[in-house]
């Protein structure tokens, strides 16, 4: 009896570094994204890089792309290891640039690098739990990575601007590396236990799917600075970036994807969508507060806290039952009910004249929403991969997760400034609309979805007996 209920503790002894190691990286992954909304306005005046505002979010986030491919067939290959260790020094290094950047291009490059860096990451901890962790335990895992979003999402945003006020932007990374450095350092003797795979399993170089990711990311950039583009020019760069987009990211996800094909594919699009639904409105909520309630910044910033306290409750209450009681269709279909209530409320509150606190509730329940989906398709991309090809199908959900977020920015972005912006009539409503036509797609790629395997007994990943790649 104590010996099984050892083996299914997150914090018993073959677990607990490695536990406390992912957290601590995904919490300083947290803290670094939220002051980065904090302190941007002060570092694009300090930087005088306005006009690069935009491009400071959707760098990094278009450069992880390539990085999640590079990390997960590589990863795929080597067992993870030294993918863990190339990853960090570039998170790190990038870092580095950003804390002492002089201009904003300098600025963007090293946000560019540590993008790349973090998108790597991302791959090798999903792989992590994967090989490491029992499946029993996966549920667990991916609530204690919401978890370690609820410290930096109540003192983060506080933190930076005090130091910013006292000091200076610069030293909010200056903190933020140290920390980094120190959450690495706790994972490293479980890196040691991330074997290559039998040479039976180990995939070629996948250079095609590497240049594609490259390609990806060069066009969903492009649809990210199309709203700074004049009318025609601002046509080009969609048509070339929605093509673009849409022919790279082909190759480097599960085949079916784009058509919601049973399995793997489908979860893969569905967080994409979701991703893109929710990050893309969310950019927008402290934006309409402000200018339609003249909120403070820090007083807008509260929906953003209430949704990251909801989503971490969720995620928990989801760790904690058991398949039995919350199956992956209702998980889903609770979840997107979730989510669409809090789009809808918001296009309320942006269309009429209803208080500003509603916006807030809704977006705690849209919060709770997410916090329901995210670790399900988290579970169930490692569940439908087999070993040898679980970084693949890792990176593949790191990718449609990455992707949607920047294109749903895109298309808000969009729909935003092509109807007049702040001082626009529609523009508010027509964004939380646009993003509510996405989440209606989720739905229908739930409904995609198929049987779902159950939990290998006594394997750390979905069918360890099977072999060959999922590309």
């Amino acid at each position: 009896m104590s010996t099984a209920a050892t083996r299914t503790s997150l914090f018993s002894g073959p677990y607990a570094l490695a536990t406390v190691g992912m957290v601590a990286i995904v919490a300083v992954a947290a803290f670094q994204n939220l002051a980065m909304t904090t302190v941007m306005p002060e570092i694009s005046r300090d930087l005088d890089g306005e006009t690069l505002y935009a491009l400071a979010f959707a760098a990094p986030l278009a450069a992880g792309v390539p990085g999640m491919v590079l990390a997960g067939n590589w990863t795929d290959r080597a067992g993870g290891r030294v993918v863990a260790w190339v990853s960090a020094a570039l998170f790190a290094v990038g870092t580095a640039v950003v804390m002492l950047a002089p201009t904003m291009e300098v600025f963007l490059a090293g946000r560019l690098v540590e993008g790349f860096g973090a998108g790597a990451i991302d791959v090798v901890l999903y792989v992590l739990v994967a090989r490491i962790f029992p499946a029993e335990l996966h549920g667990p895992v991916f609530a204690g990575f919401a978890a370690a979003w609820v410290v930096p999402a109540l003192v983060g945003p506080a933190l930076a601007g005090i130091v910013t006020d006292v000091w200076n932007w610069h030293w909010v990374f200056a903190g933020a590396l140290v920390i980094a450095l120190g959450a690495f350092a706790l994972l490293v003797p479980t890196l040691g236990r991330l074997h290559p795979p039998a040479a039976s399993l180990r995939p070629p170089w996948q250079r095609a799917r590497i240049a594609w990711s490259v390609g990806a990311a060069v066009a969903i950039l492009l649809l990210n600075i199309a709203p700074d583009l004049g009318a025609w020019a601002r046509v080009a760069a969609v048509v070339v970036g929605l093509v673009g987009t849409w022919f790279a990211l082909r190759p480097l996800l599960p085949a079916g994807t784009f058509r919601a094909a049973p399995g793997l594919s489908s979860v893969v699009l569905l967080r994409g969508l979701v991703a893109a639904a929710f990050f893309g409105s969310e950019a927008y909520v402290p934006f309409l507060l402000q200018a339609k309630d003249g909120l403070s910044a820090s007083a807008a910033g509260l929906a953003l806290t209430v949704a990251a306290l909801s989503w971490a409750g969720a995620s928990w209450v989801h760790g904690r039952l058991g398949e039995d009681r919350l199956t992956a269709a209702r998980t889903f279909g609770v979840g997107l009910a979730l989510v669409l209530v809090s789009l809808l409320t918001a296009l309320a509150v942006a269309s009429l004249a209803l208080p500003w606190w509603l916006l807030v509730v809704g977006w705690f329940v849209g919060g709770a929403g997410m916090g329901a989906i995210y670790p399900r398709t988290s579970m169930l991309t490692l569940r439908f991969s087999r070993e040898g090809d679980d970084g693949f199908a890792s990176s593949a959900l790191t990718i449609a997760d990455a992707s949607g977020s920047v294109i749903g920015l895109a298309v808000t972005g969009l729909l935003f400034i092509g109807t007049g912006g702040a001082e626009g009539t529609v523009s508010f409503p027509l964004v939380f609309a646009g993003m509510i036509v996405i989440a209606v797609l989720a739905i229908a790629a739930v409904r995609r979805l198929g049987p779902v395997p159950p939990p290998a007994s006594g394997s750390t990943s979905g069918s360890a007996s099977a072999t060959g790649g999922t590309g």
